[in-house]
């Protein structure tokens, strides 16, 4: 006995499903077993791809993104202006961030007006995808093309990288700045 029935999906258009009866050999499930059996017994003698890790290093792929990096400019100052479009186009809402008023004298720090006080991302939540990359206007926050992991932790309070994990050191700043010029 074979029943049709209509299925309408999300998408709004009209879906056809059948219900039919399986046939005594069907309900056996022999040739589904069978086949997951040679995809056991094909995958068994294939060669193990086994790293020896840190004796040996995987090659990364050449879109790999790294780990999250704060951008200075070539003065050594914060790129990042806290307009907070990274955090909105964050789909795993993993960055949080405190805009300040930049001070008399901070102008060796901050290039504009504003900047993030307080900016963390929450590395468990991260999915590594680089929207955050694409949305900034500034060119503030990039994923890096370094081998550089991030490192393995026990408390869930180091996975949230602050400031202070996440600004572009000044040396490698004014070493990019040398290369560039």
């Amino acid at each position: 006995m074979s029943t049709s029935i209509q299925n309408i999906s999300l998408s709004g258009r009209k879906k056809e499903v059948s219900n039919k009866e399986m046939t005594f050999m069907e309900s056996l499930y022999l040739v589904a077993i069978v086949k997951g059996l040679m995809i056991t017994i094909k995958h068994f003698f294939r060669k193990k791809v086994t790293i020896h890790y840190p004796e040996q290093t995987r090659e990364m792929s050449p879109v790999y993104r790294g780990r999250h990096m704060l951008k200075r400019d070539e003065q050594g100052r914060e790129n990042c202006t806290a307009c907070g479009l990274c955090a909105l186009s964050c789909p795993a809402e993993a960055i949080t961030m405190k805009a300040a008023e930049r001070k008399k004298g901070e102008e060796h720090l901050y290039r504009e007006e504003k900047y993030a006080e307080i900016y963390e991302i929450n590395m468990l939540r991260c999915i590594f995808c680089g929207l955050c990359e694409e949305a900034c206007p500034k060119d503030a926050i990039y994923l890096t093309v370094s081998k550089e992991l991030v490192p393995a932790n026990y408390d869930r309070e180091d996975f949230i990288f602050g400031k202070d994990k996440l600004v572009m050191p000044l040396e490698m700043a004014i070493a990019n700045s040398k290369s560039v010029n």
